[in-house]
């Protein structure tokens, strides 16, 4: 793949090399830096992955269901944003630099980018859940990553950000149930 379209700086005014990890004003070594810096771009990835498919389903959403569905996605879009940016703050405080653009979400990416195409209502929050389940096993793997290598402060941040991915998705859950969501039509 070309890097054409990418816009380097001269490196006289580079701070800090995508993917390595300077050492941190936190007192935590660089190789434990580095381990919760991966799972947090993970994460970071997934977050913004996430992001965009339910904000596209708040921007595409239609049908008689759609207000209070379409007020929960933009609120929601807007707890993954400020998620996100709670990570990549911690992520460039442990001396890394938060995924970011396309090629970065891409290497870390642990959930499937939804197709650009729109979707009936049932189909997009399945897919919604699908991505906050998926977001929810990956945080839980990286809060035991930062136990482990005693990090409370991102045990912490993890902790809140799972607690907000939950009852998102707890509410998914309830809009699923309910029977009345459209779906896609059915061939005689």
């Amino acid at each position: 793949m070309s890097e054409s379209h990418l816009r380097r700086p001269d490196d006289s005014e580079l701070r800090r090399e995508w993917n390595t990890i300077d050492e941190n004003e936190l007192g935590i070594p660089r190789a434990a830096a580095e381990r919760v810096v991966r799972g947090l771009n993970d994460a970071l990835s997934g977050l913004y992955i996430a992001f965009n498919q339910v904000r596209k389903h708040y921007w595409t959403l239609e049908g008689p269901e759609s207000g209070d569905v379409e007020g929960f996605l933009e609120d929601a879009a807007d707890r993954l944003a400020d998620l996100t940016d709670d990570l990549a703050i911690r992520v460039h405080a442990l001396g890394g630099v938060p995924v970011n653009g396309p090629m970065g979400i891409r290497q870390h990416a642990p959930l499937r980018i939804e197709a650009g195409d729109v979707y009936d209502v049932r189909s997009a929050l399945e897919n919604d859940l699908d991505a906050y389940a998926t977001l929810a096993v990956g945080f839980r793997e990286h809060i035991e990553t930062a136990i482990e290598l005693g990090d409370e402060t991102t045990v912490e941040l993890l902790r809140g950000g799972i607690r907000t991915i939950e009852e998102d998705a707890n509410r998914l859950e309830k809009y699923l149930a309910d029977d009345s969501l459209a779906t896609p039509a059915t061939e005689p």
